[in-house]
Formats: C-alpha cells, structure tokens, sequence
C-alpha cells in the first residue's frame, strides 16, 4: 500500500510539471509537404501567417516538445515559425520564460528563405555547465545556453569535450557551408524516434543536430556572448 501510494505520488507531481503544446490559434491552413520547421526573423514579411502554438509547463525533455510542436505545425501546414512574446499589462513584450511561451507558425517557399552561413552553433546539455576546447581554447557553456563561433572558410576546428574518454571532432567548413550545429552533453543521449529529425550525427557526447531542431533550441535556450 505504502510502495502504491508512493507510486501516485510520484506520478501527480511528473503530471503536475509536465509541459503541455496548444495550436491555440488557426488563421488559415496551408497545404505543403515541407518536412523542415525552420526560425525565421526578416522573412515574416514575406511569410504567410497561419496560426499560434502555446507551450505550457518546463520540461528538460527537449526532443519530446519540439516532436510535439512539429506535429501541431504541420496539421496546419507551417513550415517556418518564430517566437511570439507575450504582453505585459502596459503592452510591452514579457521576456522569454521556458514555463511558458508562444511561437507563432508561417508558411514561406523555400526559395524565399535566407540562406545562413559561415556559423557553428555549439549547445550545452540541459543539466550542467560543458566545458569545450575549440582550437586548443576553453569555453564554458551553462545549462539550457548556447553560443556560436564565426568560422573562417577552409580553417580546421577541433573541438573536444576535454574529458577522459570524451570526443575529439575536426571540421573544415568550406566557403557558403550552411550552418553547422552541434550539442555536447556529459549524459548518455537518446537518439530521437519521432521520425521528425531530432538528433543526428552521434559521436560519444558530440551531437550534430538537424538544422530544424536546432533553430528550436536557439529559441528556447540562452545566447552566450560572443567570445571568439
């Protein structure tokens, strides 16, 4: 009885922080078979809006609500988004609170999308600080952040976890690369079975993440400040 109504307990409290997605808002619906949700900033002028998602509750389980995001978007055919703040009483823009936000959803055709380069975006694992090396130079990243290097076309980036048994990768970014992105975590990563791309690219606690997944972190975690 003891074990079953520790059991419940248990149970109320995960209900209780559990995070919650709402399509709260449906303008239109547009048909498309883009399978990307990519961030957009000055394309909203060119983008049609279709509607607004609701996030409710904090999770660490990242995947999990961007697989659950995805899905509301695409039932109303958006393939783009950004972030929507709330107002404050005197009508000013409430800064971003992972409890609760707001994106709203766009459709825009692919050719209309800025192209973004010569970036490497570097995230830190929900749950503790990630100390890196980038070219034999330290960088610490605090939970739920993220920083970005400016990289120089044809010049080598080593970057390694820095600790026993951890992972050492190497890339060359060509002229025009796209963004590469990349999560370091000390925590053993599920690979993503949503079927949305999620995770990628897996090499011990360096992660390469999908272009889509990760402009979604970068919504949702901090930016450091530039320090290379």
């Amino acid at each position: 009885m003891k074990n079953l109504l520790t059991i419940a307990f248990i149970f109320l409290i995960h209900l209780c922080n559990a995070q919650k997605v709402y399509l709260t808002k449906v303008e239109k619906t547009n048909e498309n078979t883009d399978k990307f949700l990519y961030k957009i900033n000055e394309e909203i002028k060119d983008a049609t809006y279709l509607g607004e998602i609701e996030v409710q509750g904090f999770s660490n389980e990242d995947t999990e609500i961007y697989a659950l995001i995805y899905k509301k978007a695409k039932e109303i055919g958006a393939n783009t988004f950004s972030f929507k703040p709330f107002e404050g009483i005197d009508g000013s823009p409430q800064s971003f609170n992972p409890a609760n936000y707001r994106l709203a959803l766009y459709y825009l055709p692919k050719e209309k999308l800025v192209n973004q380069s010569g970036n490497l975006y570097l995230f830190a694992s929900s749950e503790k600080d990630q100390t890196i090396s980038i070219n034999k130079k330290d960088y610490v990243i605090t939970p739920r952040s993220y920083l970005t290097i400016k990289t120089v076309p044809g010049e080598i980036y080593t970057i390694s976890t820095k600790k026993l048994l951890g992972s050492t990768i190497k890339i060359q970014p060509k002229e025009n690369n796209l963004n590469q992105y990349l999560q370091i975590s000390a925590l053993k990563v599920k690979s993503d079975d949503t079927g949305v791309g999620g995770l990628n690219l897996k090499s011990g606690d360096i992660i390469g993440l999908e272009k889509s997944y990760a402009e979604f972190l970068s919504t949702i975690y901090n930016k450091e400040k530039q320090s290379h």
